[in-house]
């Protein structure tokens, strides 16, 4: 640790001669950019192998019954790995990651950098129906934090490289750079502004070149001849469904994956819910893992691909049967990643929403062209299908038009994509302002967008705590209590016991007008003092500090380190404090500018 410091000191002495603020954060993103497509390589790596292994140990029992006990295995060792090796201090979600750049100066724990590699490899491995988009993500953004901790950047440094290291985590997995920055600048940043773009791309762009050198090859393929005008109907009819699937995947999802079987102990609730996901795999193996290989089956335009391992393969050649099918998938992908999510497995909803919204690209091609009234392209509506779910649930439709559009080579079908992913959006807006991320955040921690934490994060309580107090006894009398506010300024007073706790307050505001009435002038201190309406703990944030302030509408509160009073903080410090951040922060900004 001391060697790390050492060295942290040096580089940091060398980097504030040498470069300027401006290019040191460039440098920073490049270094960020190549671990974040490491990571994403490793995870693929890892979660490919266990898939191989887990095909194998099926593919030699009767009727692929292995697929329901495999997802629990996985889940089993993920909420081990969590709970005797993490110590339950991993930070799963992108959600997580909000409340880090909004509560917690974008401060994330090292250990998040390879804790999700490990578990989500687990969980996903062993066909735990969830994707691994948001785990590495979660591992892009703790490589960016700790970057930006290393080297004692500032928060607004420390957000920039942790939104960067997301880029590169979403771009490494996918290929798909431009996909990746507008992804951090949507859902992490909530706004576009040259000053972060340029990290970003950078970040991104470095993460797909570490990605195709060390692991190419495109994940979907799409041939298509373009879209066709006689088309745009059904593709507002896809919009629709897109965004009314988006309401359910939020509901639906984000109540499943809350928590299932609550009652029960973490492993008790990780085997029943991996069992009963096995179960759900069984009769759907095309739930299993991610579900990629299908989706890529049927843009390839193989739809008997979903007879494969399937206990109905001879009912499937039927139209009407196959649509029931189909459409009974479109819905089962969001249970399935619920019960993955709620049970104690790591993942996230991305890929699960993605497809979703193929199979109801899917169901309404191969619905329209059953009737012989006309013919769609199945493989462009299950494309556009995707981008609409991912912009309902998700919010973004500039993510999901270009990630659509970058993973599957279908630039042709910006219109389409366009049409739909707005569609479905506006659709999703209407019923919830916010995305399923911050729904989430809203609700269980009371964080909204709007709320800017960063800031106010920025501030250690240490610059603002008043350690210059003059503590009296309880016992002291108002007549001797004279003295001593001659000859101090204060208008707060502790009164501390013995061992240094805090009994009470006096606040000479209150009691002003009485004080210098002779009548109390023998009474004592214990007489006049209050309790305060709350005390602030040393550790807490200071965003939590200021809605105190607020909700309880003082200006003055005392503050205590291990129940030991330390001193005070004021309203007027802190938002004094406040606009210094400001400033900074703007400084920052302006060297990009």
């Amino acid at each position: 640790m001391l060697i790390l410091k050492s060295i942290s000191y040096k580089i940091n002495r060398w980097r504030l001669r040498r470069n300027s603020q401006r290019n040191f954060l460039i440098y920073c993103s490049v270094f960020v950019g190549f671990f974040g497509g490491l990571a994403a390589i490793a995870l693929k790596f890892l979660v490919h192998f266990m898939e191989d292994v887990s095909h194998s140990i099926s593919s030699h029992l009767y009727y692929h019954i292995a697929y329901v006990f495999l997802p629990a295995l996985g889940i089993f060792l993920a909420v081990a790995w969590q709970h005797l090796i993490n110590r339950d201090k991993i930070q799963k979600g992108i959600g997580s990651i909000l409340v880090n750049i909004k509560k917690n100066r974008s401060n994330i724990r090292v250990n998040n950098i390879y804790s999700h590699i490990v578990t989500s490899s687990l969980t996903v491995g062993f066909g735990g129906s969830a994707g691994l988009e948001a785990p590495i993500v979660a591992t892009g953004a703790a490589i960016g934090s700790n970057v930006g901790k290393f080297f004692k950047l500032s928060p607004y440094e420390k957000t920039v490289l942790l939104a960067a290291g997301a880029s590169a985590g979403i771009a490494a997995v996918f290929n798909s750079p431009i996909a990746g920055v507008l992804f951090s600048l949507e859902i992490l940043i909530g706004e576009i502004t040259i000053p972060t773009f340029i990290p970003l791309l950078i970040a991104s762009a470095t993460g797909v070149v570490v990605s195709k050198l060390l692991y190419s090859g495109q994940l979907f393929h799409l041939v298509t001849e373009g879209w066709v005008v006689t088309a745009i109907p059904f593709y507002i009819l896809l919009g629709l469904f897109s965004g009314w699937m988006a309401l359910y995947i939020n509901k639906v999802g984000g109540k499943l994956e809350g928590g299932i079987l609550k009652k029960q102990n973490r492993y008790v609730r990780a085997l029943l819910g991996g069992l009963f996901l096995g179960g759900i795999i069984m009769l759907f193996p095309q739930l299993f893992g991610e579900g990629y290989h299908y989706l890529q089956e049927i843009l390839n335009g193989n739809i008997d691909a979903l007879k494969d391992e399937s206990l109905f393969a001879d009912w499937l050649s039927q139209p009407m049967l196959m649509i029931l099918f189909i459409a009974s998938l479109v819905f089962m992908k969001i249970i399935a990643a619920g019960i993955t999510l709620g049970s104690g497995g790591n993942g996230g909803s991305f890929a699960p929403t993605m497809f979703t919204g193929a199979f109801l690209g899917l169901l309404v091609a191969y619905s329209v062209n059953a009737t012989g009234l006309i013919h769609l392209n199945t493989s462009n509506f299950i494309a556009v299908g995707m981008a609409g779910a991912l912009s309902g649930v998700l919010h973004a439709p500039l993510t999901a038009i270009f990630l659509i559009a970058e993973i599957t080579g279908g630039y042709v079908l910006f219109i389409p994509l366009m049409i739909v992913s707005s569609i479905s959006y506006i659709i999703s807006r209407l019923s919830s302002p916010h995305n399923i991320y911050w729904q989430h955040l809203i609700h269980e921690q009371n964080i909204h967008p709007g709320q800017d934490y960063s800031m106010l994060n920025a501030i250690t309580l240490d610059s603002v705590i008043n350690r210059k107090y003059t503590a009296v006894d309880k016992q002291t009398t108002v007549n001797d209590f004279y003295k001593i506010l001659a000859v101090t300024d204060a208008n707060i007073f502790p009164v501390l016991k013995d061992d240094g706790r805090l009994e009470g307050v006096v606040l000479i505001d209150d009691i002003r007008r009485r004080l210098f009435n002779q009548e109390i002038a023998d009474n004592t201190i214990a007489d006049i003092m209050i309790v305060p309406p709350t005390i602030i703990d040393y550790e807490q944030p200071a965003s939590s500090v200021m809605e105190t302030f607020d909700a309880i509408d003082v200006w003055q509160l005392p503050v205590t380190k291990d129940n030991l009073f330390i001193g005070f903080i004021s309203k007027s410090a802190l938002l004094s404090k406040y606009r210094e951040a400001i400033i900074e922060q703007h400084k920052a900004s302006d060297l990009f500018a």
